[in-house]
């Protein structure tokens, strides 16, 4: 089994090969293993709260909007949001449906002062399958990882 340490050197090289401003690329499995061995590390979910309330959500996870249902406009007081739950200097695990709007969440972060941020490649469900429906083939949901649905 792998440390924490080489999960996280992967990640970061990772982001390195997919020229990514912020401190790695996780795929889900690599992010739940660091939120079991780390006390420090944080998830945030970034989806909508239709999102959370229709397709599912990560227990404990601390739930911002990037973008507010559904309009989709951005969510203006993320980045305060976020200082306001998460300490500037933990990893911070960024989540979405796919892994573009965590993608766009960590780059801000990191931005604004957030030195470990991580994306969770795939997101919560992943890339759509051959008759057009996510949460089958990739993502958090299809690797058997824990979730709730409302």
């Amino acid at each position: 089994m792998e440390t924490t340490a080489a999960i996280l050197e992967k990640a970061h090289q990772r982001a390195e090969e997919m020229e990514l401003p912020y401190k790695g690329a996780l795929l889900p499995m690599e992010a739940y293993r660091i939120l079991q061995a780390s006390a420090h590390a944080q998830l945030v979910d970034v989806r909508t709260h239709a999102e959370l309330d229709w397709v599912g959500r990560v227990p404990n996870a601390i739930e911002i909007e990037l973008r507010a249902y559904p309009s989709m406009q951005p969510n203006a007081d993320f980045l305060g949001r976020l200082a306001s739950k998460v300490n500037k200097t933990s990893p911070v695990l960024f989540i979405c449906r796919s892994g573009s709007r965590s993608n766009q969440a960590a780059i801000m972060a990191s931005q604004s002062g957030f030195t470990d941020c991580y994306n969770i490649l795939e997101g919560f469900e992943g890339d759509r399958d051959e008759n057009g429906q996510r949460g089958k083939l990739s993502g958090w949901k299809a690797a058997g990882l824990p979730w709730v649905q409302s």
